[in-house]
């Protein structure tokens, strides 16, 4: 007969390192978990994970001791390094559905009495008050497109409108805007979280490493307190920028090949059907592969169809779909990179901030009678960047506006393409985000069309034609 509990291990009476060692003492220990805890206090626990986790490396039962830390009040251009770790979670203060206040920029120390202070100072000011002087007309061109509904209160009204003229009107906001943000995750991962802003070249960012290290240790003060800069993230970074190669490339302009997808398995589809017949059947994966590269259309169709065809709007597929990859190289506005980056699941290379490859301009800006001030702070910002860039090219970063684009080389499996493509694809997405998974979904559909099928994006739309219609 079983004797089955199931019980919470609550933060509200226990330690988060108290809690990590019950739950590692179960190897070992025959006693429920609420018994080795009555045994443990705070010294018991420091001692077990100097000994296990920091002594002998057993660094998974820091995975046990989770944490919520509250971050306000940091650059943009910081929470890139915040938020660029896979195993923990995020809420960050939105630029779609808020507007920011005129001097709401952060000033990097590194300025402290250099030279190039005040023109870094007007060229925040500039960005700011452009976006700020942006906003009404924008928003009186949405309030023609999109009228009020009969007795719509206006603050419901401008709830409901607000991100359609926000969205266009976010692009003139600089990477040193704050912003706020909320941060999950174990201990495990903020240990390599710290290490990371600690090793990195801007100053508000091993900053923050610091300041998040001494609140991690009020709580868990065993297992992050060996968190330190580390030179092979330091020095490689450093080496690479000296290279002559590196030296030697110029950056592309933007042209119509936006978005390449520059690796894929031509055989994907047969390895993914043939690994859902090994899942649920009991020959090799060999035999598998030859049973659906014998398969004639009709049968691999069916295949497909079995394995994806019930997928529901808010299901997840089947893990048999990661057995497929596709790398991309992506040029996009460094706005709706701001949100591609949480898409941790997938292996992303972003290249350095920068004002080279030109800005994007929203056809709301243009509508709206903007285009001239827009396009006049936009370059302003870029001579500025290139100003500090000559000095210091990571504090130059901070300047560049969300318009301006950027690369990334990212990885993704079929099933995150699926979350992906199906998630920013949705019409209430930003529009340079749906464009983005349009284009991924279309290029994954012309090398692997059975199961691309499935993704079922919302109709009405295609990249083509958010391109025309929003820039």
């Amino acid at each position: 007969m079983s004797n089955r509990r199931i019980y919470l291990l609550s933060p509200k009476e226990l330690s988060p390192e108290t809690i990590a060692v019950a739950f590692a003492k179960t190897s070992r220990s025959p006693e429920s978990f609420r018994e080795i805890a009555a045994e443990l206090n705070e010294a018991k626990a420091a001692q077990f994970h100097e000994k296990w986790v920091v002594g002998y490396g057993h660094a998974s039962v820091a995975e046990h001791a989770v944490l919520h830390i509250a971050i306000e009040n940091v650059s943009r251009l910081a929470v890139e390094c915040i938020e660029s770790n896979r195993l923990a979670s995020y809420t960050e203060k939105s630029t779609r559905y808020q507007k920011w206040d005129p001097q709401a920029f952060f000033t990097p120390p590194e300025l402290d009495g250099h030279p190039l202070h005040g023109l870094y100072t007007r060229t925040c000011r500039l960005l700011f008050d452009t976006y700020a002087q942006s906003l009404p007309p924008v928003k009186a061109l949405v309030e023609k497109q999109i009228p009020p509904q009969q007795g719509e209160p206006d603050e419901a009204y401008d709830r409901r409108i607000r991100s359609q003229y926000v969205d266009a009107c976010r692009f003139l906001l600089p990477a040193a805007s704050l912003a706020n943000l909320g941060v999950t995750a174990n201990a495990r991962v903020l240990e390599h979280a710290i290490c990371k802003m600690l090793s990195h070249p801007l100053a508000e960012v091993r900053q923050i490493g610091e300041e998040v290290k001494r609140v991690a240790q009020a709580e868990v003060p065993t297992l992050v307190k060996y968190a330190d800069a580390l030179p092979y993230l330091k020095e490689t970074a450093e080496d690479f920028s000296r290279l002559e190669i590196v030296g030697r490339m110029s950056a592309e302009p933007t042209t119509d090949d936006w978005c390449v997808l520059h690796d894929y398995d031509p055989e994907g589809e047969t390895k993914v059907l043939a690994a859902a017949l090994f899942r649920f059947g009991e020959m090799s994966f060999r035999e598998a592969l030859e049973t659906v590269r014998a398969a004639p259309m009709d049968e691999r169709k069916k295949l497909a169809e079995v394995l994806l065809g019930r997928l529901g709007e808010h299901d997840t597929p089947l893990r048999e779909l990661e057995h497929t990859t596709y790398t991309f190289d992506l040029i996009l506005d460094n706005g709706a990179y701001a949100e591609f980056k949480r898409h941790r699941m997938m292996s992303q290379t972003p290249q350095g901030l920068t004002a080279r490859l030109g800005y994007a301009v929203p056809r709301r800006i243009v509508e709206a009678g903007f285009e001239a001030p827009y396009r006049a702070a936009m370059e302003a910002a870029a001579e500025a960047y290139e100003q500090l860039a000559a000095w210091n090219p990571p504090v130059a970063a901070y300047l560049v506006p969300n318009g301006f684009h950027r690369r990334v080389l990212f990885t993704l499996n079929l099933r995150e393409a699926f979350a992906f493509c199906r998630l920013r694809a949705a019409p209430n997405a930003h529009f340079s985000m749906r464009r983005v998974a349009r284009r991924v979904a279309e290029a994954i559909g012309r090398v692997h069309p059975l199961l691309a099928d499935s993704l079922r994006l919302p109709e009405g739309e295609t990249w083509q034609e958010i391109e025309e219609k929003y820039l």
